[in-house]
């Protein structure tokens, strides 16, 4: 009995010595497994260090050539390039250039099918972690793009309210910088992309001219107009589900800053303001006015013509050929400023039949002549059914148009000033002279018809005021009645007026004027890059266009290589 126990005692030590074998290769293989997964989890991560070192690469390389652009419109001569130390990782990063920029349609992107000229770089980076020498190399086409800017139905710098009383319909593309704020009394319908830097919201700010009761539409990818009411509820940037529901009832044709859209901006020199391209170029210290590219010029009431390499006195020249007038006659009340308006005038056909038309097409009129604090300088713009040919008009001072504009024989046009308002063919034979009365108490206006592309300002609002919205950016003086203002072409608003700044109303009293029947519409010619008018502005956009990881590896140097 004994010598059994003692042999069971021995199977016994012999399982347990087999137990904590079995055991000791179990430990032993997940301590294995575990330094495996630690390995891999350590070369992940060096890894990850590598590529986020590399990207970072692209991005300071992208932001340097955009910055440059932005600050110097120009491209840059020295592409960025250099090798950098971040936290665990070196980054080495290089550009090339894709030779000279091309007039091509934009292919993708929120501007996709807009004309630019185009400029393409190609960035390589690579990052290596410092801490087992992973590497990584990565590249990206890099696309800088100036969009003639009257490719734009409306562009707005800063924020776009819009309240119109009679239905009006926008057919072309839309873009704001700032938040963008709609409703219609009567309807209001965009029949394009929208694409917006900010929010866009449904009413006007602050809840200005609240309660309007007509649709504001967009267009589908179908090419149908969809209300941002459904249901009796506004879709709009304060809806939960904005980026969602938005995406589904327009298919992506309408972006804000939900969906990633940004600004886009005018290519001035330094930090400075769109304005300045219409103020002087003040002997050099403002390289961005348009003074710079006029062939004509009238300062403070003096005409400059430029040919044949020279700048020549033709002030006398002018005023014989009843091209330009300055006195008494040209006077008239601004009901807006409730200002005397002391006005340059150019007749547009006296001009063309002279020999002193710009022979690049651009005039740049600046009047500083001293006023009384009930007077301001402006310029009025008339007899300009038939232009002649391609023009683009800059002014420091608020521009008037006189009746009919460029709707005979139809030319490339463009005028670009502090504030641009249109007068009827009523206003020369009668309502100039009634222009210090009540609207009440003038003719009722004709209907008008300019084809003309506008770069203008508008007014800050309050909370009180709206400032009168797109609808009055072209801004009128008159007792229309509901009569047509016909208008095709472009509007964009790139800054607040800084001399028609007066305060906006409608109606009421004092009353300066009533509302015609807006027939808008955007000048589809535009999109030709062949019918533009005269040096018009661009927008810059950036964008990357392609990006691939070209390699991933550990340094080659390290490997004995």
């Amino acid at each position: 009995m004994n010598a059994l126990i003692r042999n069971q005692n021995g199977m016994a030590l012999f399982i347990a010595l087999m137990l904590t074998l079995m055991l000791s290769i179990i430990g032993i293989g997940i301590i294995t497994t575990s330094n495996d997964e630690i390995t891999i989890a350590g070369n992940e991560l060096n890894e990850m260090t590598a590529f986020y070192a590399a990207e970072a690469g692209l991005e300071k390389a992208s932001a340097v050539i955009q910055t440059h652009f932005e600050t110097t419109n120009l491209a840059p001569t020295t592409l960025p390039s250099g090798t950098e130390s971040l936290s665990d990782a070196t980054v080495s990063y290089a550009s090339s250039d894709g030779g000279a920029a091309v007039m091509r349609k934009l292919s993708t992107g929120p501007f996709m099918g807009l004309n630019a000229l185009v400029k393409t770089y190609t960035i390589t980076s690579t990052g290596e972690s410092q801490v087992d020498k992973s590497k990584i190399i990565v590249s990206q086409d890099f696309e800088c793009a100036l969009v003639p800017i009257f490719q734009f139905a409306v562009f707005y710098q800063e924020m776009l309210q819009a309240s119109p009383a009679y239905g009006m319909t926008i057919d072309g593309r839309v873009h704001v910088n700032g938040d963008m704020w709609v409703q219609g009394w009567s309807g209001l319908t965009f029949g394009d992309k929208v694409t917006c830097a900010g929010d866009i919201h449904h009413g006007l700010q602050n809840g200005a001219e609240a309660g309007a009761p007509g649709g504001v539409y967009f267009q589908d990818g179908d090419g149908n107009s969809v209300n941002m009411n459904s249901g009796g509820n506004w879709l709009d940037a304060s809806d939960s589900d904005w980026y969602t529901d938005a995406t589904a009832r327009w298919d992506g044709n309408v972006r804000d800053k939900a969906f990633g859209q940004g600004e886009v901006n005018m290519p001035i020199g330094g930090s400075g303001s769109p304005h300045k391209i219409v103020e002087r170029d003040n002997g050099g210290a403002n390289p961005d006015s348009y003074e710079n590219k006029a062939t004509l010029k009238i300062i403070d009431g003096v005409a400059w013509h430029f040919s044949g390499g020279a700048w020549s006195d033709v002030t006398a020249n002018l005023t014989a050929a009843g091209a330009m007038t300055y006195n008494s006659t040209t006077e008239f009340t601004d009901g807006h400023e409730a200002k005397t308006v002391l006005a340059t005038e150019i007749d547009m056909a006296a001009l063309d039949a002279s020999s002193y038309a710009p022979p690049n097409g651009v005039i740049y009129v600046s009047d500083h002549r001293a006023v009384t604090s009930s007077e301001m300088n402006g310029t009025v713009l008339t007899n300009g059914a038939d232009i002649g040919s391609p023009l683009t008009l800059v002014s420091e001072n608020p521009t008037y148009v006189e009746g009919d504009f460029n709707n005979v024989d139809k030319q490339p046009a463009a005028i670009i000033s502090d504030a641009c308002t249109f007068l009827s063919n009523e206003w020369a034979s009668t309502n100039k002279a009634k222009s210090h009365l009540n609207y009440n108490y003038r003719s009722v206006s004709s209907a008008a018809e300019v084809n003309v592309s506008i770069i203008t300002g508008d007014l800050t609002p309050t909370s009180s005021n709206y400032g009168g919205g797109l609808e009055n950016l072209p801004r009128f003086l008159e007792h229309w009645s509901g009569k047509e203002f016909k208008f095709r072409g472009s509007m964009i608003c790139l800054w607040k007026s800084t001399t028609a700044d007066g305060t906006y109303k409608y109606k009421g009293s004092p009353g300066y004027y009533s509302a015609p029947f807006r027939n808008w519409g955007f000048d589809h010619d535009l999109e030709d890059p062949t019918k533009l008018p005269p040096e018009t502005p661009q927008v810059q956009y950036f964008q990357r266009i392609g990006w691939k990881q070209d390699y991933v590896g550990v340094s080659r140097s390290d490997m004995g290589l």
